[in-house]
C-alpha cells in the first residue's frame, strides 16, 4: 500500500526525472516499524530562465507497513537539487526527523484506511 502525503500531489504526476537512494536494505527499527529504504526523488515543475529550474524533492520511505511519499523540500534550487538535498539529509542529523515525520503520516493514513 502506497500513500502520497504531498500538497497539492497533482504537481507531482508522472515519473521523477532523478531519484537517489539514501539508505537500501538497512532494517533500520524505528517505534517497530522497519525502514527497508529511502529515496530522495526530484519532479522538475517548470524552468525560468533567470531562476532556473523548479523542483519538488520528495522523500519515498518503503517500511513494513506500506510506503509512504511525503514532501522533502521545493523551490528554486540550481542544477544540483537532489544532491544538495541528499546532502543536507545525511550531513545535519535529518534522517531521524525525516524518519519520525514519515513514520507518523503512515501511521495515520493506515489508521484512517
Amino acid at each position: 500500500m502506497k500513500f502520497i502525503d504531498i500538497p497539492d500531489a497533482s504537481r507531482i504526476t508522472g515519473d521523477p526525472v532523478n531519484r537517489t537512494t539514501i539508505i537500501s536494505d538497512g532494517k533500520i527499527q524505528q517505534d517497530g516499524v522497519e525502514i527497508i529504504k529511502i529515496e530522495l526523488l526530484q519532479y522538475k515543475i517548470k524552468s525560468e530562465e533567470k531562476l532556473g529550474d523548479y523542483s519538488v524533492i520528495t522523500a519515498l520511505i518503503q517500511t513494513d507497513l506500506g510506503e509512504i511519499e511525503i514532501l522533502y523540500d521545493e523551490g528554486y534550487r540550481g542544477k544540483n537539487a537532489l544532491q544538495d538535498s541528499a546532502n543536507m539529509l545525511t550531513q545535519n542529523l535529518g534522517l531521524s526527523g525525516l524518519i519520525l515525520r514519515s513514520l507518523i503520516s503512515l501511521k495515520n493514513h493506515i489508521e484512517k484506511n
